[in-house]
């Protein structure tokens, strides 16, 4: 083999097995770097799924803990306008319930004074038959009352005709009769004057107007409850006049009521009675038949003043309601009712602002994060940074 065929075949081994070894090289170095690259691709991908994933963590603990907040704040004043309406509320029906219990309170009291009337009216009831039977004892000792009476007759006679001895000659058969008149009219007030000592006995003089005694009733403590009229009439026989006169009479004086006192009562009465709208009495049972009149004048008296109080109170109840603090009081109360409703719409409205500017807020750091993990996504490649669904399009992943 010549020279030169021999050194081109030594350096074409040499080259070649000089280029297999850098290509040996070069392909370790190759492999090498692209074990590096895999590598360096599952830290990248495992990177953005942690990156991925704390994202969607964070965003979602900002998005509760801003409803949270506000639902929280939102509720809280929620109670605090429904405490502030319940505890008026409160106050309205308390006030209700006062009004309630004085209406009840007024019924009950009524019902008190009725049943008061009732047992009043049967007391009375009791002692009209307590005083007939006591009538019916006195009706014994008339004999002696009678006797009695003609004595004190005598007495004042002699005294009047000690006094007026000639006038008296002159009219002997007239100022007989008058006589015995003013003797029973001096028992009567005697008699009235002993048995009601707290009571106002007003004798009405002689050649005066009127009937012959006025009885003011009145209790133990000084109050005026009302007055009787008296008449005492002694004669022969009974006169229908004698009524009507003295109707007249207790007109003009105002008198609750009249009695006629009388030794010769009208024909079918016996002790006391109701003649033409006066009471007619014999003699003997005056003060019986003025015990059970005074306390009828004392029991209607005390209902007439129960029932002043009452109609005082119904009227004072009326003016109230009717008044112009009561109707200041009612506005007050529709005022702040819708005062506070305004309040709770303006919230209302308030709060939908700030939700609304929440999730706004919400929006933009949805798009920042979609935008930085989108150039993440673009430098590194879609095989190196796999699609997130919530941020791609359906059907697309």
């Amino acid at each position: 083999m010549p020279l030169d065929e021999a050194v081109s075949h030594r350096l074409r081994d040499e080259l070649s097995s000089q280029f297999e070894k850098e290509r040996s090289e070069l392909n370790a170095a190759l492999l090498k770097r692209e074990q590096q690259l895999a590598a360096e691709k599952a830290g990248v991908d495992a990177q953005a799924k942690s990156i991925q994933e704390e994202l969607a963590r964070q965003v979602d603990a900002e998005r509760e803990k801003l409803k949270a907040g506000a639902q929280r704040e939102a509720e809280e004043r929620f109670l605090t306008e429904v405490r502030a309406l319940k505890e008026q509320s409160e106050s309205h029906q308390t006030k209700l319930r006062e009004a309630q219990q004085a209406e009840l309170d007024l019924r009950r009291k009524n019902r008190e004074l009725e049943e008061a009337k009732a047992a009043m009216d049967l007391e009375i009831s009791r002692k009209l038959d307590e005083e007939r039977q006591k009538i019916s004892d006195q009706a014994r000792q008339q004999g002696v009352e009678s006797e009695r009476l003609k004595t004190a007759d005598k007495d004042n006679l002699i005294r009047g005709l000690q006094d007026q001895i000639s006038a008296l000659q002159q009219r002997a058969g007239q100022g007989s009769m008058q006589l015995q008149g003013e003797t029973l009219e001096l028992e009567l007030e005697k008699d009235l004057r002993t048995a009601f000592p707290f009571d106002e006995i007003i004798e009405i003089k002689k050649g005066q107007r009127g009937a012959d005694i006025l009885q003011r009733v009145r209790t133990n403590s000084g109050s005026d409850c009302g007055s009787i009229l008296w008449e005492a009439k002694r004669a022969k026989s009974w006169s229908g006049d004698w009524p009507e006169k003295l109707k007249e009479d207790q007109r003009e004086a105002k008198a609750d009521l009249a009695v006629i006192l009388t030794t010769c009562p009208p024909d079918g009465l016996r002790g006391i009675g109701l003649r033409d709208g006066v009471w007619v009495v014999e003699h003997g049972f005056g003060t019986a038949l003025a015990v059970a009149l005074r306390q009828g004048i004392i029991a209607t008296a005390a209902q007439r003043v129960q029932q002043a109080n009452r109609a005082d109170k119904m009227s004072a109840l009326y003016d109230h309601l009717c008044s112009v603090e009561f109707r200041q009081h009612i506005e007050a109360l529709v005022e702040s009712f819708i005062g506070l409703k305004q309040q709770l719409d303006a919230e209302k409205r308030a709060f939908a602002r700030q939700w609304n500017e929440r999730e706004q807020q919400i929006e933009k750091a949805i798009n920042h994060i979609a935008m930085v993990y989108g150039g993440v996504q673009g430098i590194a490649g879609r095989q190196a940074i796999p699609e997130i669904p919530s941020l791609a399009l359906p059907g697309i992943i």
